[in-house]
């Protein structure tokens, strides 16, 4: 495990590490800048993240905060004099234009941070070098970042699914459990971020792997299944979401009904103690006839997320709904089925996709 973590920091260390020294050591021995240009090494921090491939347009957005913060700070250091008034303007303004250049809610903090520096460093000469060097160091960030180590988003993807596949797993099998009691297990509220996660996953990969690069991530032999699996993944999750809740409300309203009628047998008898073998409600039976359907929709479901023909599972979890829809025809229950039905129409377009 810590092997595993130690070579997931690496190589963005690395890649951080590179881009930051080759434009320090370009403005230092070819463009001479400064004798410290630490303007040419701050896109690299500010600009590299996780996504590598988003490094050309925030870029763009702290090459355009420099631009704005140099002439902020040129433009008040020549009209004021240095005083903690002028101070004042140049965190009031760059604040403004931190806010004026957002992007996505973001603020593009490189306008104040431009500003305050140029307005401490009243030395001639300062500004343009502050330009060049940053403008340096956000070429080489574009440049070079995408192609050092570059990430592998389908892998990445990849690696997202199975494990959104393995808390799946787990959490069906609780409610299948929960359902071949009559009653659902009381586990606690679904964890949003559990059914919200393939829809993250599918968002992410096309965002990283539709962007025009110099290097195009790699793209495995198993990518072309990646995307159906992860398209079943996103369809599925909010109809098992929905299984999940009816299966709750059907829980609170068992708990009301064994509170009401211990209520009602407590004034009848007028005294709690005296009814102490009062049986439990009945189970019901509507969730206790559900239970091998979520167990064999879980199963086909599990099979094609993985990558595998799923048609005999699914096969078997369609005549045990259709089972159940015949046994018990009423509007209730098939709500109660609504999640398992559109969860078998997914993985039957999974099976055979539409034509158009």
């Amino acid at each position: 495990m810590a092997a595993i973590g130690l070579a997931g920091w690496v190589a963005p260390a690395a890649r951080l590490v590179v881009c930051a020294a080759v434009p320090w050591y370009l403005c230092l021995w070819w463009f001479g800048t400064s004798t410290a240009p630490v303007a040419a090494a701050l896109p690299s921090v500010l600009i590299l993240r996780d996504d590598v491939f988003a490094a050309p347009r925030l870029a763009l957005q702290r090459l355009l905060g420099v631009i704005v913060g140099v002439v902020l700070g040129v433009t008040v250091l020549h009209w004021l004099p240095a005083a903690p008034a002028s101070f004042l303007v140049v965190l009031v303004c760059g604040c403004a234009g931190m806010y004026l250049l957002r992007h996505e809610g973001a603020p593009n903090q490189q306008v104040l941070i431009t500003a305050v520096m140029i307005y401490a460093t009243p030395t001639p000469g300062y500004p343009a070098a502050r330009l060049v060097e940053s403008a340096i160091g956000i070429a080489v960030v574009t440049l070079l970042g995408p192609l050092l180590w570059p990430p592998n988003p389908y892998r990445e993807a990849a690696g997202g699914l199975e494990a959104y596949r393995t808390g799946l797993r787990a959490r069906l099998e609780r409610i299948a459990a929960g359902a071949a009691s009559g009653r659902t297990v009381p586990t606690g509220p679904d964890p949003f971020a559990l059914w919200h996660r393939p829809h993250e996953l599918l968002v992410t990969l096309e965002r990283r792997t539709g962007r025009t690069v110099l290097l195009p991530p790699r793209r495995p032999p198993a990518a072309d299944t990646l995307r159906p699996r992860l398209r079943l993944a996103a369809r599925t999750a909010p109809a098992l979401l929905l299984l999940a809740r009816e299966l709750e409300v059907r829980e609170l309203e068992a708990r009301e009904r064994e509170v009401g009628e211990r209520e009602a047998r407590e004034r009848e008898v007028g005294d709690a103690a005296a009814d102490p073998g009062a049986p439990p409600a009945p189970p019901d039976g509507a969730v206790l006839a559900l239970a091998p359907v979520v167990e064999a929709t879980a199963r086909a479901l599990d099979t094609a997320l993985g990558g595998e023909d799923c048609a005999a599972p699914l096969r078997l979890a369609r005549d045990l709904a259709a089972e159940h829809r015949a046994a018990r025809p009423g509007r209730r229950d098939a709500v109660l089925r609504a999640g398992l039905d559109l969860t078998h129409e997914a993985l039957t377009e999974h099976l055979a996709p539409p034509t158009v």
